[in-house]
This record gives structure tokens, sequence and C-alpha cells, in this order.
């Protein structure tokens, strides 16, 4: 059995004396380990940063076998080396990607938006709003995504400023009523309308968030989510200009 594939390597453990096991988000194979061989020589090991684009060459026995990699450079993203935010939010990527998928199993719209996101580490300004993005993309991708198009109770277009913690489904002021305070926030910028604040890209990553807990988290076991997220989260929060 084998294949050739490209994608997003997520991580990487030692296996053996010179070996290493490498996890990688390939675009038609889903997430994949696979062994390879010399994985910590000077040569392969710069190759093998999570993060980085990668060519892979999958063999094995039998398919369902863990099989070795032969493996190929195609774009480092080293550059998120030097930006703490960005360091931190491909940490955060890798991390979910890791504990969401499945194995072996194709997610292709997710995959081309997580090549997108991953490019961005050398934009570190654009990350954090494209990240927030990506994670409604994973919801989605996963089963549970958000219908903001609409208000679930007047059905109307206009004026949603809220999302109902139960369906994930977006109000408007008109339509929450009395029933605001027990509602979650909808930022305008997960809209397209006005200007993009740091407090509301962390508004809507408390809202995806929300819905990652409540469905992803349960998915996995009732296991929280990655801690590479919260930290990411705390950065963020961190640099915000002080008020």
């Amino acid at each position: 059995m084998e294949w050739r594939d490209q994608g997003i390597l997520l991580s990487v453990r030692k296996h053996g004396e010179s070996s290493v096991i490498a996890e990688v988000f390939t675009e038609h194979h889903g997430r994949h380990y696979g062994v390879v061989r010399g994985g910590t020589s000077r040569k392969t090991a710069p190759v093998l940063q999570p993060g980085n684009q990668i060519d892979v060459h999958w063999r094995a026995r039998l398919e369902d076998q863990l099989g070795a990699f032969t493996v190929e450079p195609v774009r480092s993203r080293s550059a998120a080396l030097s930006d703490r935010i960005a360091l931190a939010g491909l940490n955060a990527t890798t991390a979910l990607l890791h504990a969401a998928l499945p194995e072996r199993e194709k997610h292709h719209p997710l995959y081309i938006r997580s090549v997108t996101l991953m490019d961005l580490t050398a934009h570190p300004q654009a990350f954090p709003l494209a990240f927030l993005r990506w994670e409604l993309t994973l919801l989605e991708d996963l089963g549970f995504g958000l219908d903001l198009t609409r208000c679930a109770v007047t059905g109307d277009m206009d004026d949603l400023a809220y999302v109902s913690p139960r369906t994930g489904r977006a109000v408007s002021s008109e339509g929450a009523g009395e029933w605001a305070p027990k509602l979650l926030p909808l930022p305008q910028c997960l809209l397209g309308q006005g200007p993009t604040t740091d407090g509301e890209i962390l508004t809507g990553l408390a809202l995806t968030g929300y819905f990652l807990e409540k469905h992803l988290a349960h998915a996995m076991g009732d296991r929280p989510l990655p801690e590479a997220r919260a930290r990411f989260l705390d950065l963020l929060q961190r640099q915000m200009p002080a008020s």
C-alpha cells in the first residue's frame, strides 16, 4: 500500500534511536501518522517542524498499519518563530486539528482553510481574525456549524446581536427581548460589518470556544480543549491596549 500527498505537519515524537513518528493533516488522506526514518538527523529535523507544509510519501504492507513516511519540504512557516502571537496561534491550530479530527478521514474544505490560516503566520496582524473565522469553519466541518444568517425568532436578517447557546442560531436585538442576558454576544466582525477590534475578536473566540466546549470536547470524551488554545487567547488578551 502506498500514496503520495501534501499536508501540514501537526506533531512529531521520537521513535527509537533516530526515527520519529510524524502526524500530518493531508489534503486527501486526512490526519495521518507515519514513521520517518532518520527524522532526527540534521538534514530532516528542520523539515519536521510543526506547521510546516510538506510532501509525504506513505508506504505500508497493509492499509491499517502505521506505515512509513518519506518527506520533502514544500513551505516553511518558521516566520512564526519571530512573533509570539503567530507562534501561539500556530500551536493552537495544530493542537485543535489533532484533537478534533478522526484519523484517516478526509476533510478537504477544512484543509484548504487551514493552509490559508497557516500561511498567515507570516502576517501576525491578520492572524487573530483569520483564526476566529477558521474556528467557525472547524465547527461547521465537524457538523456543529453556527447559523448566523437570520434571526431564529423573527426571521429577519438585520440587527443580529446574539447567538442562542442551545441552537447556535443568531438572534436579533428585537427577537432577544427579555432573554438577551441568557444569550451569547455576536460580534459584528463575524457578520462582515464594521471595523474589527481586538475586543470583538476575543468576544468571537469566546463564542466559538463555547460551542467547541459544548460539542467537540464532549465528542472527545469530555476532555478539555487543548491548552494551546487557552494560551493563545491569554496572549491576545494581554497584548490588547489598556482601556
